[in-house]
């Protein structure tokens, strides 16, 4: 297997190194913007990554990293956001030419919760809400779902806590239940459960909506989140994955290591994962 060096190499791991550390030569940034793109997947960041930052600071980062998709979180746009604050937020995305396509995960436990994030998500503009709601809301959600016509992903915590731990308990619970209700499926999450990611991205394709991209130092309760070459999780067998499925959806780095200081482990993530998708994408090619 390629060394985690040489997919730094690549595209995104040179850009987000050069603009990290201006020392790097101007060539470098010059021919990783000519390195190939993959067209399937629309790399993102979950917002949570920056909770400790402002939304300027995080944009800041996003830029660096040349990631353009962002997962909103209500703590850079509350839940009670007047329009005038909704477009000014779109804007400040708009100069750093990033997208909001989600907002979430938003914690449900009421009736008037649901009302209020499917409320939010129709002013915000998306059509995806990353969820967590009380397992009893269900049928209330799925009536939202059909009067908002949104699409609803449930976010899994793993063992942490016992709502939503793994992807087939989401799958399980909505299995009979309108089609635009599924998974925001945290990989790592899925492996610290103690199940196989890569085989649960394959067998709940179809109720996939939304990836939170990590990786974990166990699969285990104990597993942390580390920088995506790091872990236990096949990032290139992932990717494959995503190829084979044809996910069309969106990956968003959710970092959660070192979360007063990221910029470096991101980077690292996203300059790999780029790598990992132009290498297996030539792979296919010459194949």
């Amino acid at each position: 297997m390629t060394t985690r060096r040489v997919f730094l190499k690549n595209a995104g791991g040179s850009m987000a190194l050069a603009t990290l550390y201006p020392a790097v030569a101007s060539a470098a940034v010059t021919e990783a913007q000519k390195a190939p793109t993959d067209d399937l997947f629309k790399l993102g960041m979950a917002g949570f990554s920056f909770v400790n930052f402002n939304l300027d600071q995080s944009l800041e980062m996003m830029r660096k990293t040349d990631v353009h998709y962002l997962c909103i979180k209500d703590f850079h746009l509350p839940l009670n956001s007047t329009p005038e604050q909704i477009s000014a937020f779109h804007e400040k995305l708009r100069q750093s030419n990033v997208t909001g396509y989600a907002v979430g995960p938003i914690y449900m436990k009421t009736n008037q919760e649901i009302d209020n994030g499917f409320e939010y998500a129709k002013r915000v503009g998306v059509k995806l809400i990353v969820g967590v709601p009380n397992e009893d809301l269900l049928p209330y959600v799925e009536k939202k779902v059909k009067e908002y016509d949104m699409r609803y992903a449930i976010h899994i915590h793993g063992p942490d806590i016992k709502l939503w731990p793994n992807a087939s308990s989401v799958i399980n619970a909505v299995r009979n239940l309108d089609p635009r209700i599924g998974l925001c499926f945290d990989m790592g999450h899925d492996a610290r459960f103690g199940d196989d990611p890569i085989a649960d991205l394959e067998k709940y394709a179809k109720r996939i909506f939304d990836i939170h991209l990590k990786n974990v130092t166990a699969a285990s309760k104990e597993g942390k989140t580390c920088e995506l070459s790091r872990g236990v999780i096949d990032i290139p067998a992932f990717v494959n994955m995503l190829r084979k499925i044809k996910y069309e959806g969106s990956c968003s780095l959710e970092y959660e290591k070192d979360m007063k200081d990221p910029l470096a482990g991101i980077a690292e993530s996203v300059g790999y994962f780029k790598g990992v998708c132009d290498a297996t994408k030539a792979g296919k090619r010459k194949a």
